[in-house]
């Protein structure tokens, strides 16, 4: 059987100027980055912009989310890639946004982001490496301005900065342990100001969430201008815009901000462009992205990270708030073996057909579309298949989706490619079509900080309370007083439970959601809420997937998925 790696590299790829064609983008739209791989210049997309400030110009938007992960997989991102090349081989114009792989889980355990089988975005080995340079672009701008804070301070302080309040961390697009707390300005005068400081991979960082959250230079110079950087000695906040150094942090990310498009194996249209992390940022790909998407196709198929309790409340209550859009259907990916572990089957047990498995562990799965359905969205369960499947099982989960008002449809994207989704692409659009989708947030922006982690805790995570510390509840009442109670809020906590407890599986109910601690993301618009143990510096697991990645003399990439 092929690997992932070696199914793509024996597709042949189109020139993605011609891709581009199928879209109605000429190639005067386009900043090439080779053959293969494209970036949208800033005149296309205003085009792109302007285009559906009318809403009937805009595309049906599909969005993807899943059950709790578990080491069995899920496929969120096969899935989604295979059905836009499902609603293609049916007859419809669907383009994909998708987001972009971190190096982190590429080196460490998760993986990349490009799909897997004969359902994938390709070329896979650049999108999943280095791609065209957005997140390391992110990197040295957020590195810049935590630079400029700290040379401030050497260079006299006429802004009196308090070292100690300092909240802005550096960033690097790897799983590091050793960098999440650190100490710096160590050795003689010219050396710096001694302080501790810390580290936060790139996608999880402000920087990140403000380029998939600004829709022109201009709204990410207002963003970066706005970023909360510390306090001064009387406790005055300050923000980044008062070093005078915006321009140059915009001028590093004029080619970030733009949109990449590339293509799936079967030719279609991609765009795939920022990668914020869904357990600890909001885990979607980046509005212009979306805009592009939706400015261009008839149906778009995007993601957000992880299940419905991470990624799609965040995809429904901060993005969707920001950009002015609505999801018209959701797709909840559920696999049997996933429901099964999440009924309390060992892993290495789950080819052994259990029917007691996995009706418990349908919880899970019903947890999430319950959740879907709080925003007046229907959804759709999209049962990837595996081989250890058994008929007895498929029967047995698609019955009780029925029980709870939705359909479930077995995909075979992985195996068959846009063939094998042609059904949930049919139902998907039809559900799109029909206008049953009554779009609304879980919660009001009047509410206070606290009492929207309230409602989300209670309603999505389904806690009984919510425990706060004083000195977070302080915090957030700070960040009301300076004007920022409207901001929606974007919890971090575990992807691996619906909890913040990665040992509670299932659908726990009932339990204390203990709040750690709170950050003002004054700059990307929202409040971070960190919960249990989540950090925002992951580490490498003991055989991280670096140890199976090669390449030879000719450059071919090896093990890499």
């Amino acid at each position: 059987m092929l690997t992932d790696i070696e199914i793509a590299q024996k597709n042949q790829m189109m020139p993605i100027t011609e891709v581009a064609k199928k879209i109605g983008i000429e190639e005067s739209g386009l900043d090439l980055y080779g053959k293969y791989k494209a970036k949208i210049t800033m005149a296309e997309l205003r085009k792109f912009q302007k285009k559906v400030q009318d809403p009937k110009n805009r595309a049906k938007l599909i969005l993807t989310t899943a059950v709790t992960p578990t080491p069995a997989g899920e496929g969120k991102s096969t899935v989604s890639i295979g059905l836009g090349d499902g609603l293609n081989a049916i007859g419809k114009k669907a383009v994909i946004a998708l987001r972009e792989p971190s190096l982190g889980p590429c080196f460490g355990v998760k993986g990349g982001a490009c799909g897997g089988g004969y359902a994938q975005v390709v070329p896979m080995e650049d999108i999943n490496l280095h791609f065209t340079g957005d997140i390391h672009a992110i990197s040295i701008a957020n590195n810049l301005i935590a630079a400029l804070i700290d040379n401030h301070i050497q260079q006299g302080n006429p802004l009196r900065l308090d070292s100690r309040t300092i909240v802005w961390k550096r960033c690097l697009d790897l799983n590091d342990r050793s960098l999440r707390n650190i100490a710096i300005g160590f050795g003689g005068r010219m050396d710096g100001n001694p302080r501790e400081d810390h580290f936060t991979i790139a996608v999880a960082s402000e920087l990140m969430a403000i380029i998939c959250l600004s829709d022109s230079i201009s709204d990410l110079k207002r963003r970066i201008d706005n970023i909360t950087i510390c306090q001064t000695f009387d406790r005055r906040t300050v923000k980044f815009g008062e070093l005078k150094c915006t321009g140059a942090i915009a001028a590093l990310l004029k080619d970030a901000i733009r949109p990449n498009l590339v293509q799936t194996l079967e030719k279609n249209p991609v765009f795939i462009h920022g990668g914020p992390f869904a357990n600890i940022a909001q885990g979607t790909n980046s509005i212009n992205a979306t805009i592009s998407a939706m400015a261009t196709g008839d149906y778009v198929v995007t993601e957000a990270g992880f299940a419905a309790d991470l990624g799609a409340e965040k995809f429904m209550d901060i993005k969707c708030r920001v950009a002015g859009i609505a999801p018209d259907v959701v797709v909840i990916v559920a696999t049997v073996r996933a429901l099964k572990m999440h009924g309390g089957m060992a892993k290495a047990d789950l080819s052994t057909p259990s029917m007691v498995a996995l009706e418990k562990g349908f919880e899970n799965l019903a947890v999430h579309m319950e959740n879907i359905s709080k925003f007046g969205v229907p959804s759709v369960v999209a049962i990837n298949k595996f081989v250890t499947d058994t008929a007895e099982e498929i029967q047995l989960l698609q019955k009780l989706c029925e029980l709870k008002g939705s359909k479930a449809v077995i995909c075979e994207g992985w195996g068959k490619g846009g063939e094998g989704m042609k059904e949930l692409a049919q139902v998907v659009a039809s559900i799109a079509d029909s206008g049953e989708a009554k779009f609304h947030y879980l919660y009001e922006s009047h509410l206070s900080l606290a009492d929207k982690v309230r409602v989300i805790a209670k309603e999505i995570y389904r806690a009984g309370s919510v425990e706060f510390p004083a000195n977070v509840l302080k915090k957030l009442r700070e960040y009301e007083e300076l004007g920022y109670k409207e901001l929606p809020v974007c919890i971090a906590k575990t992807q691996n439970a619906i909890s913040h407890d990665p040992k509670l599986i299932g659908a726990p109910n009932g339990y204390v959601f203990p709040v750690r601690d709170c950050q003002l993301y004054s700059g990307a618009g929202f409040v971070v809420i960190l919960a249990g143990d989540i950090m925002t510096m992951p580490g490498l697991p003991k055989i991280p997937a670096a140890v199976n990645i090669d390449v030879d003399d000719d450059g071919v990439i090896s093990g890499l998925f």
